[in-house]
């Protein structure tokens, strides 16, 4: 290793990626629709456009945009990106054309790859993006929009492959101190990049290893592990341009496991478990209960569909005793797990088992989760907070965390602040308390809490009681205004059919399990609780229906302000 080289040189992404498939070159990677490609096919189709990105341009360190929904070339962009020495940005599928622009011109993008029919909107705004020099499109069988004048992807690695006739291009070395880019939401504002580097984004969110086992000391240990591992197949529900779906389908990837994506545009159940059942998946990558009830739902009416699964992982929000209850119902054993994390801390943890005597009817969420050790509650001095402290902190992470938000020092300097020992932390957008355990119970985000006569109320406490009564599919709990108390804690429930909307029998059972100013004050029914592409509630959508502007941030009076919750 040369002098100057840091001891993560060689774990980027990509070197990861190489070592893998140099391991299990025949077994099957991805499965996206009706592609199935194996890891040498993955490899070489990402090579293919690593060399298309070179030949136009595209220099190492330079950001490259992907636009698409779920499916094979996403991961292949992805993928080629990074071996070509840049970095990939990912764009939400959803985003309006001022919501792109704003993250193409912030993310400093040279190159595009997107869909034709999500490319429409990049023609109103190309005007507004000098940087942007190459745009790359995927058939998705709509017109295509010739005043982009993108090239075709396929035609673009049709060029590249062995019966090319043209010579091999060379590619650039890469580094784990190479950059990796997510960008995030948030709950308010423009969408934010979140820099990493790549050796960080893998132990921090990534790298997985059994219980005691020790990291991985160099690509070759990765290789090893996966050509000794079990090939597990995990259907990945998240979507891949958010972080749980993209890093648990890179995770699966550099395990040697197999990645099955759904290429459906929207989530139907059945058509879900048909896929599952089809390709025999062992595991389930979804957030929360809006895609975990109806799946179980759907699976108590046929039984017998899916006899190979045997784990649903939720991230991004836990699932609560009721769904849990669902699922347990179809079948007993089944693993249930919830992940902790954001696209500022990377995953942190996992829910701690529920108390087996605790029925479903009488528990809330559950929401103790066991940490690492780089994990912490702290308090407004940045002091990490002792095991069995009552007093409320901000979850953290100290260690392996981003370099930042990209182009944005001011939101950097406050969500990635340094103690008074000298130690940088990456301020979660969630408030906790430690248990004397030493594990984190979970109370909500800082930026929707909501303050009545004083008293502060978290909202993901509140919907899981709600959640809990059987009348009730689905819940959002937001602050509205009040003269008197200042906010009042207002709930927004769609039922389960057949239920009849009682407000005094919702309030009732949250009496007997929540403190009187926890209690919802105003109980607004709705036909659907709207959630965005990740499952998780829209509070925008939400605080118009309560009649309340969006939360705004705190107000920066301590090293704590600040929101970074994906």
């Amino acid at each position: 290793m040369p002098q100057h080289a840091s001891p993560d040189s060689p774990f980027s992404l990509a070197n990861l990626m190489a070592a893998v498939t140099d391991a299990v070159p025949d077994r099957i990677a991805l499965v996206a629709g009706p592609r199935r490609l194996t890891y040498r096919a993955l490899l070489d189709r990402s090579t293919r456009l690593a060399r298309h990105l070179v030949t136009t341009g595209v220099r190492p360190g330079e950001n490259v945009a992907i636009l698409s929904f779920n499916r094979a070339e996403w991961v292949e962009s992805f993928l080629g990106v990074l071996r070509a020495g840049a970095v990939p940005v990912n764009v939400n599928y959803r985003y309006v054309a001022g919501e792109l622009r704003h993250v193409l011109s912030d993310s400093h993008a040279v190159a595009l790859i997107a869909e034709d029919s999500l490319a429409t909107t990049v023609s109103a705004v190309r005007s507004d993006l000098p940087r942007l020099r190459h745009v790359l499109l995927l058939e998705d069988g709509t017109e295509r929009d010739a005043s982009l004048d993108g090239a075709d992807y396929e035609e673009s690695l049709a060029a590249h492959g062995p019966d090319s006739g043209h010579g091999a291009v060379e590619l650039p070395g890469t580094s784990g101190d190479d950059h990796y880019l997510l960008y995030t939401g948030g709950t308010t504002g423009y969408p934010k990049g979140v820099l990493w580097r790549q050796a960080d984004v893998f132990r921090a969110a990534v790298e997985r290893r059994e219980p005691g086992a020790p990291r991985a000391g160099t690509p070759r240990d990765v290789a090893e592990r996966a050509a000794r591992c079990f090939p597990l197949r995990m259907l990945v529900l998240g979507p891949l341009m958010h972080a749980a779906g993209q890093w648990n389908a890179l995770s699966m990837l550099l395990c040697g496991k197999s990645v099955v994506l759904s290429t459906d545009r929207s989530f139907r159940a059945d058509r879900v478990l048909e896929l599952a059942h089809r390709e025999g998946v062992h595991a389930v990558q979804l957030v929360g209960d809006a895609m975990a009830r109806p799946l179980a739902r759907h699976l108590l009416t046929e039984p017998d569909l899916c006899p190979d699964l045997t784990s649903v992982r939720s991230g991004g929000t836990p699932l609560t005793p009721s769904v849990r209850g669902l699922w347990r119902a179809w079948r007993e054993d089944v693993a249930l797990a919830d992940a902790y994390g954001g696209s500022e801390t990377g995953v942190c943890g996992s829910a701690t088992a529920p108390d087996e005597h605790t029925s479903v009817a009488d528990s809330t969420d559950r929401r103790s989760f066991t940490m690492g050790g780089s994990i912490a509650v702290l308090d407004g001095a940045l002091r990490p907070l002792p095991p069995g402290s009552v007093e409320v902190g901000r979850i953290a992470r100290t260690g392996r965390i981003p370099l930042g938000y990209y182009n944005d020092p001011i939101a950097t300097a406050r969500t990635f602040p340094t103690d008074g020992e000298g130690r940088r932390w990456a301020l979660s957008g969630d408030y906790g308390t430690r248990a004397g355990d030493g594990s984190i119970v979970l109370l909500g985000r800082g930026s929707v809490v909501i303050n009545t006569a004083g008293e502060k109320v978290y909202p993901e406490e509140v919907e899981a009681v709600l959640k809990a009564h059987p009348s009730v599919e689905d819940v959002i709990v937001v602050p509205a205004p009040d003269e008197r108390l200042g906010q009042r804690v207002t709930a927004l429930v769609s039922l389960a059919s057949g239920s009849s909307p009682d407000e005094g029998a919702l309030r009732a059972h949250c009496r007997v399990r929540l403190a009187g100013f926890k209690v919802p004050r105003t109980v607004h029914f709705v036909d659907r609780v709207r959630r965005t592409a990740v499952g998780k509630q829209d509070y925008r959508w939400a605080a118009s229906v309560a009649g309340e502007d969006p939360p705004a941030p705190a107000v920066p009076t301590s090293p704590l302000s600040g929101s970074l919750r994906n």
